[in-house]
């Protein structure tokens, strides 16, 4: 099988009790937090005597997360629009291994896009636990510097919520590192479970969720779909 048909220990467990479960019960805590924080700034709207002015910021954060398809997918489309627009697009992966063969990594060669492929796999592959997280501890520690550089209008950092969910990286690192960016570099952070520190930090949230997936009825991953 290759190796984006596999998926993470976790992933499979969430999927299976997705699958075990009522539709009324499908709905995550992640869900249950986004409603409650929704309802929240309802409330505070009500106080308020209108909607804030309309204003252009230098730059937006924005994150993808939520147990459904579409997250990387999604910031792989605002990165195609982004080098449309003539911006300076870079990338870094941080769960997803050089080895691995993907549509989306075919794409920096033919659009001169900086593509940096770092992470080890799947952990549950992991022949060296300790080798792993170096790796993603690295991969942190190249996106920090490119946050910081000025050197890009847009900054895609696929997978990195599970650098923070595994330990390998305190989420206050990952935190101050985006808060601290270069004022024009625009960041798209992708990966299930993202912590609410880093949901706060960020502009715009959106928490995909699973409706039904084909994996549930068998069918294996598609090239050019998944992959």
């Amino acid at each position: 099988m290759d190796p984006a048909e596999r998926r993470t220990e976790a992933e499979r467990r969430s999927d299976a009790r997705d699958a075990a479960a009522s539709p009324a019960e499908r709905r995550t805590e992640a869900q249950r937090r986004t409603e409650a924080r929704e309802a929240d700034a309802a409330a505070g709207a009500d106080e308020e005597e209108g909607p804030p002015a309309p204003r252009r910021a230098p730059s937006i954060v924005l994150v993808n997360t939520g147990h459904g398809k579409g997250k990387s997918s999604a910031a792989f489309g605002v990165m195609g629009r982004a080098w449309a627009r003539g911006w300076r697009v870079g990338v870094v992966q941080f769960v997803k291994s050089g080895k691995w063969k993907t549509g989306e990594r075919k794409l920096p060669d033919h659009l001169g896009i900086e593509w940096h492929t770092l992470g080890d796999g799947f952990t549950w592959e992991s022949t060296d636990l300790d080798e792993t997280a170096a790796k993603g501890r690295h991969a942190w520690e190249v996106a920090r510097d490119k946050l910081a550089s000025g050197s890009y209008d847009l900054l895609v950092l696929d997978e990195l919520t599970y650098a923070v969910t595994y330990g390998w990286v305190p989420v206050a690192d990952v935190v101050q590192g985006v808060r601290d960016r270069a004022p024009r570099t625009n960041v798209v952070i992708t990966g299930r479970d993202a912590p609410e520190e880093l949901i706060e930090v960020a502009d715009t949230v959106t928490e995909m969720h699973k409706v039904k997936h084909a994996y549930d009825r068998g069918i294996t991953a598609k090239k050019g779909i998944e992959y």
